[in-house]
């Protein structure tokens, strides 16, 4: 079985040095970039199964790498883990709009990062639907602008809410593990941290009123998204 191919952009010689020795003890193929021209390069001449990308590295910056990522053929599916030393939710909105999968602030200690970086490999390949907006029943949602309306009224949810209801009303029907939910949303250590997501489903379905029930536990395994005809 060949090794899953990481791309690490920092521009840190200690944190890429941390990272580079830890993820090949891992056993993964292990390339690093310390600027955002040399990643882009390198993506292009072997394109990696994972990137770990510092978001404040010379130019061109993180989110900028991610969003040229993103808008290719060949590197459009390639997961992305975000570096940033902005602990802010603002900032994590920004990146997941940008395309990033999964995000963390510095200072991080190694091993939950690397349990993330295997977290975001065993999600499933992504689907060729490039749809950005959702509309299912009396629920829009909008990707692009991180925007959910519930019969036109703005619903305030945070990230992680906003990614477990687009991960459960793209697929209506289909029961998710606790353990995908995670991966899908957050990539935290599933054995560990799976019963968090019964906090955020809980959280969400609040915010759902009166169409709470349209988030289904399916005792034993998960969650689904009730299917539901569109308006």
């Amino acid at each position: 079985m060949s090794k899953p191919r990481i791309l690490i952009v920092e521009d840190e010689p200690s944190i890429l040095d941390a990272l580079q020795y830890n993820f090949q003890k891992e056993n993964f193929d292990v390339t690093t970039a310390i600027d955002g021209r040399d990643a882009l390069q390198k993506c292009q001449a072997q394109v990696p199964d994972v990137v770990v990308l510092d978001l404040m590295i010379p130019p061109p910056d993180g989110l900028q790498v991610c969003r040229q990522l993103r808008s290719e053929q060949r590197t459009k599916n390639v997961r992305i883990l975000m570096l940033t030393a902005k602990d802010d939710e603002i900032d994590e909105v920004v990146g997941f709009n940008m395309g990033a999968d999964d995000y963390v602030a510095k200072p991080f200690r190694v091993k939950p990062l690397i349990e993330r970086v295997k977290a975001l490999l065993r999600r499933p390949p992504a689907e060729d639907d490039d749809r950005e907006q959702l509309s299912i029943g009396d629920i829009e949602i909008d990707r692009t602008h991180h925007i959910v309306k519930l019969r036109g009224e703005e619903l305030p949810l945070t990230p992680t809410e906003f990614r477990l209801l687009w991960t459960l009303a793209r697929q209506p029907g289909r029961t998710f593990s606790r353990n995908e939910l995670l991966d899908c949303c957050r990539g935290e250590d599933a054995n560990s941290m799976e019963r968090t997501i019964d906090v955020h489903i809980r959280a969400l379905r609040k915010k759902l009123l009166e169409l709470a029930d349209q988030i289904e536990t399916i005792r034993g395994i998960g969650y689904r998204f009730r299917p539901m005809r569109n308006n």
